[in-house]
């Protein structure tokens, strides 16, 4: 009677509330969950119409209940999200505040016959326990369900619905298992005994392809060491989850003091981002004693405003930790960290503490746009010439790394107005146009330049920022991620001034941003010196004139390639063809982009042969004529006909000798002198048959192959120096902001 509802449905309400009171009397390990919990599981999880929705542990349907209130309430005209927004922060559970809470009736007048017919269809439970069961199907039928989709039936046991899948999962599965564990069948991913870890297990397993879920667990998932513990949480981390929700213990009292937490789940976000969210709930809006008194203060809401913030930026291609630390900065009630750390040591841990260093770092500093900083000016629009009074440095000048390009400057004369776009020492250059927009040059020149007018050139407040810092902040992913965002245009990106002053720059104090810049420069010397050897490295093969000059064709069999237009012949499940752009300028053999076909009948065919060399003997660039690869690949592929197999007689020639010394001779235009003139550059057998080469003996050249492969193991030791010294200069700035 203190509902005074005329509508049967919330005779649903007053039996739930009798339930809350009086808590259940199932199995040991099962116990109510408070309503505040479900509605804030429910509420970030999002149920839709025409999601099928099951609770494969559903006690008394509690989440089955809400989640079907969810979906009413988003689809009746009264629904207005902001002041349900301020609804929804609980202060009590007494019968006047759910009255009170209760006052808004959703009448799902948007919900069609077919949508509530699809809904009761939809809307799914399984309890071991028959009691569950009775209480699941007296909840529904007062709200409204003439046919509750409530089953007895063993989760864990029981293969007779393995097949049944569901959009959206909720659950607070038991946790305890009984004496001598759980006897499941044979279908689960992770092999145990315990209940808690099969239960997780079969939900992910029984979600769509685009499939979300909230599970209440203990502990023991987080961080137990056990192999099945770890399993799962490897499986979660790398395919399902989004974020952790832990719970202070106490929350099912007077049941339980048991510390919990909430696993959500959401396939396809996982699929979008290498990060996780953890959220720390210290307040649920109650004391933790055993009366569990009303307290105020919930952190519910704001957690849902984080998770729900999260899972927009996710879904929209940003970097969600940007926006959480502008919208919930100071607030320790969140943290984010990588796949990458949790799967740190293979512990594969959950507990969010872990890895709150670096996000409690990132929300002490201060992110602000650069227009908070910085004015920007454009470039001086004239033509370059070869000479002048000062350099003329244009967009084409600033290579990938952000570094001058020293090599072919041009020019122009000093003016008056000309002398007004002078280049200081540390001036900043951005482009902001075409494929390399985005890219940031520090001007440290100590001659004249000027800088054109398809770069900005940023003046900073250097009371606030070093222009060293900038820098080495513009060559982070962090930055990237946002100039893709920011960038307009089609084939033709701009990146104009008001993108740039767009840009979100974490800014520690000055002294911070020294350390980091002087940390970084060094880094950067050990880069600079291997990259040197990188850049410069070239096989080489010192001619000793005591050897003697033979005709190639004497010493090689010809094999044709096949001749055929890919494109029409294309089959997935065909022959790998290699063609000229799966050989590099370098001579390596690159399987990126290649293609297959089904093999034509009524044609030669030629495989590959172990050591058969490539030789490109036709190409539109004509300084490609001449790259040569090394077959060197198990299985059958076959090679186009502008490629030119190529097999030495092992006894004279080294195979591997002879791809150095073609691949040298294209370096030093040796086939440039001969080529036949035509659009495309051409040097085929003939010309090879009589190309002079000079042949040491066997061993001499095997001694030559030797000492060329242990100079390209020193230069690829340089590559992982540089790559290794590159991400600690990206880790290092990304420190900042807790990445």
């Amino acid at each position: 009677n203190d509902f005074q509802y005329d509508h049967s449905e919330r005779l649903g309400d007053a039996f739930e509330y009798l339930l809350s009171v009086l808590g259940s009397q199932g199995d040991a390990g099962q116990f109510r969950t408070p309503r505040h919990i479900i509605d804030f599981m429910v509420e970030v999880i999002d149920p839709k119409k025409e999601d099928k929705i099951i609770d494969p542990a559903c006690g008394t349907a509690g989440f089955l209940i809400s989640s079907y209130k969810h979906i009413v309430k988003h689809n009746s005209s009264n629904y207005n999200p902001e002041k349900d927004k301020e609804a929804f922060e609980v202060e009590g559970v007494d019968l006047a505040e759910l009255t009170a809470n209760g006052n808004v009736h959703y009448n799902g007048d948007k919900l069609t016959p077919d949508d509530r017919t699809r809904l009761s269809m939809n809307i799914v439970g399984y309890d071991i326990s028959p009691d569950m069961v009775r209480l699941s199907l007296v909840n529904l039928y007062l709200h409204g369900f003439t046919d509750p989709k409530i089953y007895e039936y063993d989760t864990l046991t029981s293969e007779d619905n393995w097949n049944d899948y569901a959009d959206v999962i909720l659950a607070n599965p038991p946790f305890m298992s009984p004496k001598g564990g759980i006897k499941p069948h044979k279908r689960f991913s992770i092999q145990s005994k315990r209940s808690e870890v099969l239960f997780v297990d079969y939900i992910l397993e029984h979600l769509t392809g685009n499939g979300r879920a909230a599970i209440i667990v203990p502990e023991g998932i987080i961080f137990q060491s056990g192999t099945a513990y770890k399993d799962l949480r490897k499986m979660l981390v790398e395919n399902y989850l989004n974020a952790v929700v832990s719970l202070p213990a106490g929350v099912f009292n007077p049941y339980s003091g048991v510390k919990t937490s909430i696993l959500l789940i959401d396939k396809a976000l996982n699929k979008k981002t290498d990060k996780i969210l953890f959220v720390k709930i210290e307040n649920d809006g109650f004391e933790l004693g055993a009366q569990r008194r009303a307290k105020g203060g919930s952190q519910l809401p704001k957690a849902v405003e984080i998770i729900k913030s999260f899972i927009s930026e996710t879904n929209s291609g940003n970097d969600p930790e940007i926006k959480l630390a502008e919208s919930f900065s100071g607030l320790s009630l969140w943290n984010i960290a990588t796949k990458e750390k949790i799967a740190e040591n293979d512990e594969w841990n959950l507990s969010g503490e872990r890895y709150k260093e670096n996000t409690t770092q990132f929300q002490q500093v201060k992110l602000v746009e650069l227009r908070e900083i910085a004015n920007i000016e454009y470039g001086y629009t004239e033509k370059a010439k070869d000479k002048g009074d000062a350099r003329f440095i244009r967009i084409t000048d600033i290579n990938e790394r952000g570094e001058l390009i020293t090599e072919n400057p041009k020019f122009i004369d000093l003016t008056e107005y000309s002398s007004k776009y002078l280049l200081n020492n540390n001036d900043l250059l951005v482009a902001r146009t075409g494929a390399t927009f985005g890219k940031t040059l520090l001007y440290k020149e100590n001659y004249k330049s000027i800088f054109a007018s398809y770069l900005i050139r940023i003046n900073l407040d250097k009371n606030k920022i070093l222009p060293s810092y900038y820098w080495s902040f513009a060559q982070t992913d962090f930055y990237w991620r946002q100039a893709n965002n920011l960038v307009t245009g089609g084939a033709q990106p701009q990146f104009n001034g008001n993108a740039l002053k767009q840009i979100k720059i974490p800014l520690p104090p000055l002294e911070i941003q020294k350390e980091i810049v002087e940390e970084i420069e060094g880094y950067q010397k050990i880069i600079d010196g291997a990259r040197q050897v990188v850049e410069n490295y070239k096989p080489k093969i010192d001619i000793d004139p005591e050897w003697p000059m033979v005709e190639l064709g004497d010493y090689i069999e010809f094999v044709s390639g096949l001749t055929v237009s890919i494109p029409s012949c294309e089959d997935e499940d065909g022959t790998p063809i290699i063609a000229i752009n799966n050989v590099t300028q370098d001579g390596e053999l690159t399987l990126e982009g290649l293609r297959k076909i089904k093999v034509p009948m009524k044609k030669t065919i030629n495989y590959c042969q172990r050591g058969d060399l490539l030789f490109n003997w036709r190409n539109g660039s004509k300084h490609l004529v001449g790259k040569t690869a090394l077959f060197d690949l198990e299985g059958e592929f076959l090679f186009a006909s502008f490629l030119l197999g190529i097999r030495t007689n092992r006894k004279f020639l080294s195979n591997k000798y002879l791809w150095y010394l073609l691949n040298i001779y294209r370096v030093d235009g040796k086939y440039l002198q001969f080529m036949r003139q035509n659009v495309n550059g051409l040097f085929n057998r003939e010309e090879l048959k009589i190309l002079p080469i000079a042949l040491p003996p066997i061993e001499k050249q095997e001694e030559i192959v030797e000492r060329i492969e242990m100079e390209k193991r020193l230069v690829e030791n340089n590559k992982k120096l540089i790559s290794i010294f590159e991400k600690k200069i990206k880790d290092r700035i990304a420190k900042v902001w807790g990445e």
